[in-house]
């Protein structure tokens, strides 16, 4: 789009003001600008803020789900079937890794946190020792789709460019870009990062989808015979993205879609948990979940609803093909960020930002299972800089696991 293209769409959906600066900025910048401008869907930041602060109201019909108990079926059966599928090649790995590791006081792309183990790892590291050690298990070659965001992109490719893959086969080691969409203000126009750059963000995890396809991942596992994509979060040290067991339970129950669970310790467990929403697989905040269902329990003393959401989820080429063309609801949530006011100054100001979640594709799968494993061998998660799920927790869980000292 020309300038006067943008000036014309603008003032029609009442955005004119990402022009205010416009004739200040070098001829780079104001392509830069215009580029940007013409990428936005203003009709959907419209709707967006429009209902900003609709919520879906709570009729929806809550039931509980059947998991499948790793630790009660017949895990070598179904192990030697997941791995002949695992040995032909079906079955990729891709992590989430847009985010920066600011809530733990590191200023870098979260996969590039260093952990001090027997020696300083990267969370990146440990995932490609996983890689490594499928590798002599089984004798394929992993691909492993990396999501990053604009923000962290450049430099987690550096990283690994730097540390030469870890001595992975670099064309087995994809990276990809997450969406994004602008951030607005209380009043609705969408803020600035600075005179020449719209404040975008991440579209949230659910992005996923849209951005497999249009980066062309979807065509890539195609053209390779992928059949199977395990999605988890980056900062999780102990998942488990190779499984054979849960590929030959999806193979022999013909399932398209299998999220790992583990059982809440207790109710009070700050975790989503899987449920039933109209009969469809979904995950009810813990927040939204009543304190009735809850504490629910069954004639053994397990919570009804206590399958928490482990991160990790793998599908099958169908169903993400099924997703990528549909759009998933987008979540409104309030955050303070500097932006750049009326008067030209940066201030920390309330902004809307909208992210889509993973866990609202699963309705759109036909047939499913939820996989229960142990929560101490496959979730250790680092969100925080201190407390519950920081370094020092997951640390322990990773030595404790593997037996380290």
């Amino acid at each position: 789009m020309n300038f006067d293209d943008c000036k014309i769409l603008l003032e029609k959906h009442g955005q004119e003001h990402l022009l205010k600066f416009y004739h200040e900025l070098t001829q780079e910048e104001k392509d830069c600008l215009l580029s940007q401008i013409s990428k936005i869907d203003f009709e959907l930041m419209d709707s967006l803020y429009k209902n900003k602060d609709v919520f879906e109201i709570e009729d929806k019909e809550i039931s509980n789900i059947n998991a499948v108990d790793k630790q009660r079926i017949n895990k070598e059966k179904y192990e030697e079937l997941g791995i002949a599928h695992i040995k032909n090649g079906e079955l990729a790995v891709c992590s989430m890794a847009g985010g920066q590791g600011t809530r733990l006081g590191f200023n870098g792309p979260k996969g590039t946190f260093m952990l001090d183990l027997k020696e300083p790892i990267s969370i990146f590291e440990i995932i490609i020792n996983k890689l490594k050690d499928a590798y002599r298990q089984y004798g394929v070659l992993t691909y492993w789709y990396i999501m990053t965001s604009i923000q962290n992109h450049d430099e987690t490719v550096k990283f690994f460019e730097e540390n030469h893959y870890f001595n992975y086969d670099k064309e087995h080691i994809i990276f990809f870009n997450q969406g994004e969409l602008p951030l607005l203000d209380e009043t609705g126009k969408i803020a600035f990062k600075d005179k020449a750059h719209i404040f975008m963000a991440p579209d949230g995890n659910g992005g996923i989808f849209e951005a497999l396809k249009c980066e062309g991942i979807i065509s890539h596992m195609k053209q390779h015979g992928i059949k199977y994509l395990a999605i988890g979060n980056v900062d999780n040290i102990l998942i488990n993205m190779i499984d054979p067991i849960l590929i030959g339970l999806m193979v022999e129950k013909n399932v398209e879609l299998a999220p790992k669970s583990f059982m809440k310790p207790s109710p009070e467990g700050k975790w989503g948990v899987l449920c039933k929403m109209n009969g469809k697989l979904g995950v009810i905040e813990y927040t939204e979940t009543p304190k009735e269902l809850r504490e629910a329990r069954n004639e053994e003393g397990e919570l009804v609803f206590g399958d928490a959401y482990l991160g990790c989820s793998f599908f099958d080429i169908d169903l993400l093909e099924r997703i990528a063309i549909k759009k998933l609801h987008l979540h409104a949530a309030s955050k303070k960020n500097i932006v750049l006011d009326n008067m030209e100054n940066k201030k920390e100001l309330n902004t809307y930002k909208f992210e889509a979640f993973i866990f609202d594709s699963f309705s759109e799968a036909k047939d499913v299972l939820v996989f229960r494993v142990n929560k101490d061998e496959e979730f250790a998660p680092i969100k925080n800089k201190e407390g519950d799920e920081s370094p020092k927790t997951a640390i322990e869980l990773y030595k404790k696991f593997y037996q380290l000292d």
